[in-house]
């Protein structure tokens, strides 16, 4: 059965309850004292069947000045408006406030309903539907049906509900597929079951044994029971007026403005980038630092605005600002909000969050000017490109991209792989950063091993985890080698035996130095498994020490700080353990020195390098072949 949600919209005292009642024959009116003065303080809410089947959520919205707040926690989520305009008083105050929001929300289906319609002349009520349609000639509800209705007499309900049901067949799918979020409106316990929440489910399915989290205070809860409308179920979809039953959460604990959403789908913030829209009939403009109140789902937070593109934004005019929030919010780019006053309360704008979790911006900058214009106007992987772009230095996982952008993961996962494909973006070990930031890191490496070369031009290069070290903390060490990896494929650089140098860099030896380099090979070649100690060999000269280390590697085999083999001799020493293992299975300490005819401290430190190099393992006191 496919849901719709409907709100009415309307001064005070316009009928919009008592039409509620006619459409379904239920009062929403709850508040005792809602019921005494007659007018709706609160929320109300109730349904009604459609004759095609489809069941109509109804929200009723209160209608005085002082309840705004409490109408636009009502209007978030709904699918279709009821514009209701009272025929003895025509277009009023809260009736204009009221048609301003419906805009800035987005709402795009609607009705209007000319309530009270026998308590007027039918000349009077010609001219109330001219001044309706003068009024609304510049919004959503310019073209749609007129329904003139009294409630008392029933005079016109077949044909609102015939109006409704047509246009529900018009009202777009919700996105079921989207992680399931919920504006929670009512916060309230019931003897014997607890905690109790309700509000649209806007996107997404829930199920009963969900575990949720109630956001922006990050607390964990698990779905107990779910009602839609009054009727116990396992699953909600987007697009249904639900009550939830929560475990491991105390009434006290959640409230109106909370938004009900999976673990780790939601980023919390305190500012936002925002395309905001001003409207024509206000006095107010807008400045640098301008207190307002920002209403967004069911919240209500008092924050600051920063035009970022204009000194002032006049009425009737738009512009690109960042709001300055007092309290944090959780919120998805694209989401609507409407901004009022923050005194006197009215309402002077609205529009689309761009940014819901931004850096504090300068205004008039360029760049963010055109980032912003990119996040209004592109396409889903132009605004993940640009969003990667600007997150890189973070090295954001994909579930840190789909939550800043509100989109399902396997959504995302196919742009960025088509992104991948182009060379706009890299993927490291699943970390993604724009290419532009790799080639800076790639610049990086390349100008750290080039001084390098200039300043010791017989070593080798760098060691992968001091280079890591020097270029990018950040990156852990598997993640540092799969960047370096790139590089190598780029033909920048090379890596041999863990040691990255440029790729074109090899170390050349001076006549003298290869004098040295003859001198430090015969010593180790005639020593054998014996070799005398390093100091022995460099003299406490540095050029010997330099030859000595670029020489690690190629003819030289460093097996402790002390301990330096000719590359040949080791290899023979391991031929003789391998050979030994292949017949005998084991080695002992013991006779590996008595192999070799060396001291035990000789054949304990090849036999450990033999170990960390995976050529054997040691079992108790005896080495197998790895």
């Amino acid at each position: 059965m496919k849901n719709i949600i409907i709100g009415t919209a309307g001064h005070i005292d316009h009928g919009k309850t008592t039409l509620i009642k006619s459409l379904t024959g239920r009062e929403t009116d709850r508040l005792k004292e809602e019921q005494k003065r007659g007018i709706s303080i609160d929320l109300g809410f109730t349904y009604f069947d459609l004759p095609s089947g489809k069941r109509a959520g109804i929200v009723d919205v209160p209608g005085h000045e002082k309840f705004i707040k409490n109408m636009l926690a009502g209007i978030s989520g709904i699918d279709m408006v009821l514009l209701v305009v009272a025929a003895d008083e025509g277009v009023m105050p809260q009736t204009v406030e009221h048609l301003d929001i419906l805009n800035f929300l987005n709402i795009e289906k609607g009705i209007i309903v000319i309530t009270k319609c026998d308590t007027v002349e039918d000349e009077f009520l010609e001219l109330i539907k001219e001044d309706v349609k003068e009024k609304v000639r510049d919004t959503f509800l310019k073209d749609v049906s007129i329904i003139e209705v009294d409630s008392i007499s029933k005079r016109g309900m077949d044909e609102l509900i015939g109006e409704i049901d047509k246009i529900s067949d018009e009202v777009k799918a919700k996105n079921l597929n989207a992680q399931p979020r919920l504006n929670i409106d009512r916060a309230f316990s019931v003897k014997g079951f607890g905690t109790v929440v309700t509000g649209t489910l806007i996107e997404g399915s829930i199920d009963v044994d969900d575990t949720l989290n109630i956001y922006p205070q990050n607390k964990p809860t698990k779905i107990r029971s779910i009602q839609v409308h009054g009727k116990s179920v396992k699953t909600a979809y987007a697009g249904q007026r639900v009550a939830i039953n929560l475990s491991n959460v105390k009434v006290d604990e959640v409230e109106r403005g909370n938004v009900l959403a999976y673990p780790e789908s939601l980023n919390e913030s305190m500012m936002l980038d925002v395309k905001l829209s001003l409207v024509k009939h206000s006095s107010r403009m807008v400045k640098y630092w301008d207190r307002i109140r920002f209403y967004h789902g069911t919240r209500e937070i008092l924050g600051r605005i920063v035009p970022m593109d204009k000194e002032v934004l006049n009425p009737g005019e738009e512009g690109y600002c960042q709001i300055r929030l007092e309290e944090s919010i959780v919120a998805k780019n694209k989401d609507m909000f409407v901004i009022r006053f923050y005194s006197p309360m009215e309402t002077i704008g609205g529009g689309i969050i761009l940014d819901s979790n931004p850096k504090k911006h300068k205004r008039f900058d360029k760049d963010v000017l055109n980032s912003l214009h990119l996040k209004e106007k592109g396409d889903l992987k132009e605004i993940i490109e640009e969003i990667i772009k600007k997150h890189s230095k973070e090295y954001p996982v994909l579930n840190d991209i789909a939550v800043y952008i509100g989109e399902k993961r396997e959504i995302i996962q196919q742009e960025i792989d088509t992104l991948c494909e182009q060379n706009k973006i890299m993927n490291i070990n699943n970390i993604y950063i724009h290419k532009s930031f790799y080639d800076d890191l790639k610049n990086n490496i390349i100008k750290v091993l080039s001084n390098s070369h200039k300043n010791n031009p017989l070593k080798k290069g760098i060691s992968k985890e001091e280079l890591r070290t020097r270029i990018e903390k950040n990156l852990k060490t598997k993640d540092f080698d799969v960047l370096l990896n790139l590089i190598v494929n780029d033909n920048d650089i090379k890596i041999v035996d863990n040691i990255a140098s440029l790729y074109d860099f090899e170390v050349t030896f001076s006549k003298s130095q290869l004098n040295i380099q003859k001198y430090i090979e015969d010593k180790l070649k005639n020593d054998k498994f014996t070799p005398r100690n390093i100091n022995e060999i460099i003299q406490d000269k540095k050029e010997n020490q330099e030859v000595l280390e670029a020489l690690l590697g190629d003819t030289l085999v460093m097996v402790t700080e002390d301990i330096v083999y000719y590359k040949e001799n080791y290899d023979i020493a391991v031929d003789m353990v391998r050979k030994h293992l292949e017949e005998n299975k084991s080695l002992t300490l013991s006779e590996f020195r008595d192999l070799i005819g060396a001291s035990r401290k000789y054949a304990m430190a090849l036999l450990e390098d033999f170990d960390r190099n995976k050529i054997t393992r040691r079992l108790g006191d005896k080495r197998m072949l790895f």
